[in-house]
């Protein structure tokens, strides 16, 4: 999401409104980053695959066999991310999260090549809007909602494929990917009748980021100016994007983990989410330490066990 901008200077109404309507519409739209590493690079065979989200949005996908294996875990990925990460090391990306100190690269090939280790099969792709995949619903953002579309078309692939669809399927999903996730759930839950588990990394509610972008600018009062801005350039309010809702439906156990003081948003945020799922195997795992949330996005690689933990647990 954002990062705040800070002023030290009165702003005019004129600037203030002005400036709201600016952060609504690079929400609203935001830009694509590119795709700069391969399954390759890590020495991992995989196949360019593509197939359609549910209502027919192209998206790309890598798929990385494990010989041997009937276990299969499905990654996405955050907002203007794609499957191989950010390349927030590089301008103009390094712009995206530099006033909250996220100027480093996420590269998420390293994280498929330890599931592959672990022993299973991964299919990862770019959400809608991202990456190298087919532009969606006019380009617009949703907190994850259209991008629910993609999660259910992923389950629709592999149910497609011969040499997948009687594997045992998990789900690792990350903020953007993780709202899609839960939506999906929320709304569809049908499709998700047959997935073992699911891992979510930092799950976020857009009013909640936005809220603390609001707050860096010393306007922390102009919350409901901003939903109302992002309302007219989107569709869609702050309520409609909170995964607080929509985890009520999850039935599929979960784990869940967050750095906890991360600048971008509050611990309370991701609390709710996880308080609001129903079912008693779910697990809530803080990050400390940090207030950089890019950290929270790197923690799988640098400390798996826990999450390779729940995915042997539920996927045997």
């Amino acid at each position: 999401m954002a990062d705040s901008i800070t002023h030290n200077q009165p702003l005019s109404e004129e600037n203030i409104a002005r400036q709201l309507k600016e952060i609504a519409h690079g929400w609203a739209y935001p830009s694509r980053s590119p795709v700069l590493r391969t399954p390759a690079d890590e020495g991992l065979d995989y196949e360019d695959v593509t197939f359609p989200a549910q209502d027919g949005v192209p998206l790309e996908a890598w798929f990385i066999p494990r010989t041997g294996s009937d276990r299969l875990v499905i990654c996405n990925h955050p907002m203007m991310f794609n499957r191989y990460g950010f390349p927030s090391h590089l301008e103009p990306w390094r712009s995206f999260g530099a006033a909250s100190g996220n100027t480093f690269e996420v590269d998420y090939v390293a994280d498929y090549r330890i599931l592959h280790e672990a022993g299973y099969n991964v299919l990862t792709y770019d959400e809608r809007n991202f990456g190298l995949s087919g532009t969606g619903n006019g380009g617009l953002n949703s907190g994850g909602r259209y991008q629910a579309r993609d999660v259910i078309g992923s389950l629709l692939y592999v149910r497609s494929r011969e040499d997948l669809r009687n594997m045992a399927v998990g789900l690792f999903s990350r903020c953007n990917g993780a709202n899609a996730n839960l939506y999906a759930v929320h709304t569809q839950p049908r499709f998700f009748d047959d997935v073992r588990c699911m891992v979510l990394c930092q799950p976020l509610s857009v009013g909640s980021v936005m809220k603390r972008t609001l707050e860096g600018m010393g306007l922390g009062e102009r919350l409901d100016q901003l939903d109302r801005e992002i309302q007219l350039a989107a569709s869609l309010t702050f309520n409609q994007m909170s995964p607080n809702l929509w985890a009520r439906s999850v039935q599929t156990p979960t784990f869940v983990y967050q750095v906890h003081d991360d600048a971008l948003t509050t611990p309370a945020d991701v609390q709710a989410t996880f308080d609001a799922i129903p079912i008693e195997d779910k697990a809530l795992h803080w990050i400390r330490d940090t207030t950089k949330r890019w950290d929270g996005y790197l923690e799988f690689q640098r400390r798996p066990e826990p999450m390779i933990a729940w995915f042997d647990r539920h996927m045997a």
